[in-house]
């Protein structure tokens, strides 16, 4: 051992070793009587524990003894409850001694018992200690502390009687923690030290000098005097807030510099708490002043706490705890500053002041102070900067949600400047003027901070997001007029744009920084959209502008499946406005919205297989589904939208990934046909119908014959059944006969041929349409025969077939199956 640590830290060392090593004896010893007892009653002869002997803790008659049981409480534990016991017995004996029956005695005689059991309780210890019954003179001693306690009543009650409440507790406070600290300390060093271990032998216990209870007390008692006195003489908050800091600056010093762990868990508890309560009051003391000096004073208060929080992470030994005081310290140094700053600057000035205070913090990183030293005050910093960022949402979120409230009035015309038509409906938020300058700070903060790190992309996104919040809020500001407001916004779309396509370029896929950038510029043309909206002539040039912008960065291959969506939306958009401009109608409006659906569909035939394909899709059908919304109003119309969006969707099932679309036409051009019949009052349901059933028909037929797998009613029940179930319907409520006539031929013919090719789905379905429609037809002559008949006849009918039904019950069975049977082979 060349490097010996100083002879205090080696017996600190050394004690907390022998602390370890007791804990370990005794429960090893605990243990080795709990073997002996297992052991004992394993080794005992049955003929000892026969019926009718009563062993020890054991029952009359069981025959099981004591021994094997486990006892349910330890010795120690039995012990400490009974000291317990006794010190609260004890207690509550003093204090109903002191406050009951303290008149019945003289002064001499108050003072003699009271003396003698005081002096007896704390002397009595001592001589415990020696004897090693340390458990006991815990006890004792703790009643000797209480009845120190009602000395101290007692005394004010007989000699103090006239003085004040606070001022005496105070006092008596501070005694009774010196009186209790010198007493701790003197039992501990009346008592001579342990045995070396080779002296003891083997079974002797380690005793531990010294009480545990009287120093911690003494140490939480000792937080109480300056802050009572404060009190007592009516300080005002500045000077209780100073106690408050003192005392935590006191706790701070006996943590730092205790051996006992109890000890040190008291001051730092105490410390912590007496700090926190200061730092919370200085702080509102310092950010509610009326003027620079009264802010002064407590920011100065401020500056302690933090020199004392900077002390304490230095001697601390734990890196986290060590970070935690240099983060403390340095947001009390920015919150004193700052407080300062608010009483002095004008009220915009207050949050980039604090900042400023926290940008100076970060030069702790090159300093020579300790690694949790710097880590804490670069965290408070970056805590700090947080805040001011959050401090500048309201101002971002109105610059970018303002321009929505244009939407309820296009073109109301524009505006004197930027601010009137963002903030029309929002409030201005107060002292947002220097949000830009905050923001972009952060920005370059963040951007210096995290080059040449692991972070750095991260870093890049975050200054990115800054920057940008910056820059669209500075026109708002710094309140500009409109179209310059407008040029700002469409600069800002350029510049993210080129930002995007600078960090995507040699890259396959998109990266943060791109898809950050990407989507900034898709919000930011949004926004210069809406903002646009004040104005007609602003709306066109600005639609057509975003149009042309999006369009060109369609070239770059990573913003392609972005850009493309939104030059087809802005210029969705572009159409909407040209026909409002131009006075169209909607339903007329939606054949020029129909070109982007075009354009969309001849663009995805062109990039197939690549990532901006289905976006230009997805934004082409949504186009679409906006002509139809437009022309809802006027069916002629109508249908020719459909018929055109038909055209467009037949063209993209041309191509080959893309069959499924076909579907998709079938439906639409079947929907103009409708659309078209119900314009021209076409009230005959076959009109609908029959243009659904040729062609079903016929595609069941081709699949049928590329595959005989294919059920028949897959191929035809949809197809039949969209024919003959609505004209039944139909038939059904129809008086003339024209139409029940056709329907029984076609029904009739549907059956003739599922039987001549025996198929099921037309013999089932066109023979129940057939007999239905028959029975339709021949209800009326039914209806006369059954009201000819007399009233028995129906119910004897019915009896006759019941019973030929009974009669033949198997037989009929036998005939269903078949049928069934039957049915089931055809194809």
């Amino acid at each position: 051992m060349t490097n010996l640590p100083p002879p205090a830290e080696e017996l600190r060392l050394l004690d907390a070793e022998l602390r370890q090593l007791d804990l370990r004896r005794a429960v090893l010893l605990r243990r080795r009587e709990w073997l002996i007892h297992t052991l004992r009653a394993a080794a005992a002869p049955p003929s000892a524990q026969g019926v009718g002997t009563t062993p020890v803790g054991g029952r009359p008659g069981t025959g099981v003894s004591g021994a094997a049981r486990r006892p349910e409480a330890t010795a120690p534990g039995v012990q400490n409850v009974l000291l317990v016991l006794g010190g609260v017995l004890l207690t509550v004996a003093a204090i109903a001694f002191t406050l009951v029956s303290w008149g019945h005695m003289g002064i001499a005689g108050r003072a003699l018992v009271l003396g003698a059991l005081t002096v007896a309780a704390l002397g009595a210890p001592v001589v415990l200690l020696r004897r090693g019954l340390r458990s006991t003179a815990e006890a004792v001693a703790a009643l000797g502390t209480i009845l120190t306690v009602l000395d101290a009543y007692a005394l004010h009650e007989v000699a103090f009687a006239g003085t004040d409440g606070p001022g005496y507790t105070a006092a008596g406070s501070a005694v009774l923690a010196a009186v209790w600290a010198v007493y701790g300390v003197v039992a501990g060093a009346a008592v001579p030290p342990p045995a070396p271990a080779a002296e003891r032998g083997p079974a002797a216990g380690s005793v531990r000098a010294g009480l545990r209870h009287p120093v911690p007390l003494a140490v939480a008692t000792a937080h109480l005097p300056l802050l009572l006195w404060a009190l007592a003489v009516g300080a005002g908050p500045l000077t209780v807030t100073a106690v408050l800091l003192a005392t935590a600056a006191g706790g701070t010093a006996v943590a730092l510099r205790a051996a006992s762990v109890p000890v040190r868990v008291v001051a730092v508890v105490g410390a912590l708490g007496m700090g926190v309560v200061g730092v919370l009051s200085a702080g509102w003391l310092c950010w509610s002043a009326s003027d620079a000096g009264t802010a002064a004073r407590a920011a100065a208060l401020l500056v302690v706490a933090a020199v004392v929080a900077l002390v304490a992470g230095r001697s601390v030994r734990d890196p986290e705890a060590g970070t935690g005081a240099a983060l403390a310290a340095g947001l009390c140094l920015v919150a004193g500053a700052g407080g300062v700053l608010r009483a002095a600057l004008p009220g915009e000035w207050t949050v980039p002041g604090c900042v400023a205070c926290a940008l100076a913090l970060l030069a702790a990183d090159r300093t020579p102070l300790s690694r949790p030293l710097r880590r804490g005050l670069v965290r408070a910093s970056a805590g700090v900067q947080c805040c001011a960022v959050l401090w500048s949402v309201p101002l971002v979120a109105g610059t970018v949600l303002g321009p929505m409230t244009q939407g309820a009035r296009p073109w109301s015309g524009a505006p004197g400047d930027v601010r009137d038509a963002v903030f029309t409906d929002v409030p201005w938020p107060p002292y947002a003027s220097t949000g830009p300058l905050v923001l972009a700070a952060v920005a370059a903060v963040v951007l210096v901070a995290g080059r040449n790190t692991a972070r750095g992309a991260a870093a890049r996104v975050v200054a990115l997001v800054l920057g940008w919040a910056a820059v669209i809020t500075v026109p708002v500001v710094l309140q500009l007029p409109y179209p310059a407001g407008l040029v700002g916004q469409g600069v800002v779309v350029v510049a993210v744009l080129g930002v995007a396509e600078w960090s995507g370029r040699g890259e396959n896929r998109p990266s943060p920084l791109t898809l950050t950038a990407l989507l900034l510029a898709l919000v930011t043309s949004v926004d210069l959209a809406f903002l646009a909206l004040a104005s007609q002539s602003a709306t066109i040039c600005v639609l057509v502008s975003l149009t042309v912008l999006f369009g060109a960065a369609c070239r770059g291959r990573v913003a392609a499946p972005f850009a493309a969506p939104a030059a087809l939306g802005h210029a969705t958009a572009l159409a909407c406005a040209i026909g409002a401009s131009a006075g169209w109608r909607p339903h007329v409006t939606a054949l020029l919205v129909l070109v982007v659906p075009a354009v969309a569909a001849l663009v995805a035939s062109r990039t197939s297989g690549s990532r901006a394909t289905v976006p230009v899709e997805v934004a082409g059908a949504a186009a679409g589904l906006l002509a139809l919304a437009l022309a809802v109003t006027d069916p002629p119309m109508l249908a020719v939208v459909l018929s055109l969006c038909g055209v467009l969707t037949a063209g993209t099932a041309l191509r080959p990934e893309r069959r499924a679309a076909g579907y998709a036409a079938a439906a639409l051009f079947l929907l103009a046909t409708w659309v078209r019949l119900t314009a021209w009052d076409v009230t005959t349901p076959e009109a609908y119908t029959l243009p659904v059933t040729g062609p079903a028909l016929i595609v069941g037929a081709l699949r049928r014959r590329r595959d005989t797998a294919v059920s028949c009613w897959t191929a035809y029940g949809a197809g039949l059944a969209v024919t003959l179930v609505p004209s039944l319907l139909a038939a059904w409520d129809d008086r003339h006969w024209l139409r029940p006539l056709l329907l029984g031929v076609a029904a009739l013919a549907v059956t003739l041929a599922g039987a001549r090719h025996r198929l099921q789905a037309p013999l089932v379905v066109g023979g129940g349409v057939l007999a239905l429609v028959t029975l339709h037809e021949l209800a009326p002559y039914l209806v006369q025969v059954v009201g000819a008949l007399p009233r028995w006849a129906p119910p004897a009918l019915a009896g006759l077939v019941l019973l030929a039904l009974g009669a033949t019950y198997e037989q009929r069975l036998r005939d269903a199956r078949r049928l069934r049977e039957a049915l089931g082979r055809l194809r």
